[in-house]
């Protein structure tokens, strides 16, 4: 049976269609209908008035640990996750347990994905067999399974040589390769940024040339193989400068950005914080004034979270052994706005940073309100403020550096396909 759904006096924000107007939005079996002014009875309607309408967000860079690690998150949890930040559609990397570096597990993450039914989950495929760097995975056959775009994302690809060849295969089927630019050599079993604060705790480093280097060796391989690559979590003045020029010469590279690396520095590791430890490491105030540079100039066109959830005990063990990364899909949006509340962006452009530019860069068919598309939908309040606690957060993973601050911009519906999967009300009704 056909439901239908109207979200009504919204501010309507959609990049991709050039549309920011307060008007309706009229959804029907699952599908965008209509924008405009609708004054019909729908069997659901929701008042948006003082509320921002967009595309459901997309979160192009995701670790939700299953197969393998259900204890850290799971499909299920970390949608749910997900549909509480608003994010509709999540891209997940392979360091899973098996990998994603076969068709059988790729499919097996589709399929779970659609039993949960709350968020669209797709896989990113490995690059190399077994994330080792040796030897590539069948990318082709990834494809057909499933997979959107290709990485060994929790590791580089350090071999100079399987990166070119990686590029260069790639290229004859326009797939992305997704880089977690890290020269290992050079960071070795550094844990934060190296610099001051490093010195100061005690601690080894990890030189932002490590960033930097892998970087310069990728966009080289990238312009002899005229292929599609794509830096992960950006953090480093030198990484940006060296993405814009390459962009600015034509070559297809791109880049995102973390909500971590253009908020926080490394001032947060000071205490020996270990929910502010993460790869690439938060960097310098130099490093995150680039970073919102490159934001605002578009070198930078995705925000994603590199959402890493871990157990307490895998974090709980001081700074130097404590795992690599943070929790963020709850908190991407609140702390995406301050960059509309800093006059970097326009609200338009942010949302096109988690819509409609994921969206294109891996040909989904998504980040869009236009008549006819799949009603993915995200309302929030701009205004309204909360205070994150870790310990109500969604995700199995408590692992966030915003734990005890105030945050203002909240998710207040999220609808997959017409489905209202979040709705913060209801929610708090749960608590209480």
């Amino acid at each position: 049976m056909s439901i239908s759904l109207l979200i009504k006096g919204g501010r309507v924000i959609d990049p991709a269609n050039a549309i920011d107007e307060v008007c309706d939005l009229w959804i029907e079996d699952g599908r965008i209908a209509g924008i405009g002014a609708f004054d019909g009875v729908a069997e659901i309607t929701i008042d948006a008035t003082g509320k921002i309408v967009s595309p459901g967000l997309i979160d192009m860079h995701v670790h939700l640990r299953e197969p393998g690690q259900e204890w850290k998150e799971d499909i299920e949890s970390g949608s749910r996750a997900a549909v509480a930040g608003g994010i509709t559609t999540m891209c997940c990397m392979p360091n899973t347990g098996p990998h994603i570096d076969h068709a059988g597990i790729a499919r097996q993450i589709i399929e779970r994905s659609n039993q949960v039914g709350l968020c669209n989950v797709l896989p990113i495929g490995a690059v190399t067999k077994n994330l080792d760097g040796k030897e590539l995975t069948e990318m082709r056959e990834l494809s057909r399974a499933g997979c959107v775009a290709f990485s060994d994302d929790g590791m580089p690809v350090w071999h100079a040589g399987v990166m070119r060849k990686a590029l260069e295969y790639s290229s004859s089927f326009d797939y992305m390769i997704i880089q977690h630019a890290e020269e290992k050599q050079l960071t070795g079993d550094g844990c934060i940024n190296e610099g001051w604060i490093s010195t100061q705790l005690g601690v080894t480093g990890m030189p932002v040339e490590g960033e930097d280097s892998m970087i310069a060796r990728d966009i080289m391989l990238t312009r002899r193989a005229n292929a599609r690559y794509h830096v992960a979590h950006i953090s480093s003045f030198g990484g940006v400068a060296m993405v814009r020029a390459a962009r600015a010469e034509g070559l297809k590279v791109s880049t995102e950005a973390a909500p971590h690396h253009f908020a926080l520095t490394e001032d947060e590791v000071l205490g020996y914080n270990v929910d502010a430890k993460m790869s690439p490491p938060l960097r310098t105030e130099a490093d995150r004034l680039a970073v919102i540079e490159g934001l605002r100039d578009g070198t930078i066109e995705v925000i994603a979270t590199d959402h890493a959830p871990h157990h307490d005990d895998d974090k709980r063990c001081g700074l130097s052994c404590a795992a690599f990364g943070i929790v963020g899909l709850e908190t991407m949006l609140p702390v995406s706005l301050d960059l509309v509340r800093n006059d970097v962006l326009t609200m338009s452009d942010l949302i096109a940073k988690m819509t409609c530019n994921p969206a294109r860069l891996l040909n989904l068919d998504a980040g869009t309100l236009s008549v006819g598309a799949a009603a993915d939908i995200t309302l929030f309040d701009p205004e309204e403020t909360w205070i994150v606690d870790r310990n109500k957060l969604v995700s199995k993973g408590k692992n966030t550096p915003w734990h005890g601050r105030e945050m203002t911009g909240k998710v207040s519906y999220t609808l997959k396909g017409g489905n209202i999967v979040f709705n913060a009300t209801a929610s708090i009704a749960e608590e209480g």
